[in-house]
């Protein structure tokens, strides 16, 4: 990126797709804007469906030299060769993913809005911790990550913070000076370009 200063781009995959056209509308993206990961984060448990998934979004991203994770299911990573695992249980596994994973492999925590939790993630081995929703919907418990968390973390905090959950223009143009990555996932897939609308929330960082 030409600022090196405004965050990069986490994508995260729909909870399901269609292998037959989400591959070549990921590839778009990433074809188009420089991206630091990839989430798979899929809803099934079907372990099948989840392996065709990941190998074909590694020959994606690896071709690209971006890295691939995967959400929870920390004995896929080394099988599927993955680069790593985002674990949603906040702190609670990180010990023992890293553990599992090694040194070198990518382990991430989804903190929700918790300060405590991600400090006690970072102290735990995490590689990132992630803070969300930052904008409120009716999902969940209603509670949101405010920018104060964001800016408190950058200033008092080394590891790197991604945000998510609800991610907008205003969002983005509020947390670009306090977080490392923005999380982006069901805010693109949905419109009809993809590429074109996260292009819209990469404008709003600057």
């Amino acid at each position: 990126m030409s600022d090196p200063e405004q965050p990069q781009i986490y994508l995260v995959t729909p909870p399901a797709f269609d292998l037959g056209s989400f591959p070549g509308q990921l590839a778009r993206v990433l074809d188009t804007h420089e991206t630091a990961c990839v989430r798979l984060t899929l809803a099934t448990r079907d372990e099948d469906t989840v392996a065709r998934a990941a190998d074909v979004l590694r020959e994606l991203t690896h071709a690209r030299d971006i890295a691939l994770v995967i959400s929870d299911h920390l004995m896929l990573v080394q099988r599927l060769g993955l680069d790593g695992v985002h674990l949603s249980d906040a702190a609670r596994s990180v010990r023992d993913a890293r553990k599992e994973l090694g040194p070198d492999a990518i382990v991430g925590a989804h903190c929700g809005t918790s300060r405590h939790d991600g400090m006690t993630a970072g102290e735990a081995g995490a590689d990132y911790v992630s803070f969300g929703p930052v904008r409120a919907g009716g999902l969940g418990d209603g509670k949101v990550a405010e920018a104060e968390l964001f800016q408190w973390w950058s200033e008092m905090i080394e590891v790197p913070v991604v945000a998510e959950g609800g991610i907008d223009a205003d969002t983005v143009a509020a947390l670009a000076p306090y977080t490392d990555f923005f999380g982006i996932g069901e805010e693109i897939w949905g419109a009809g370009d993809p590429a074109a609308q996260i292009g819209e929330l990469i404008r709003a960082m600057r």
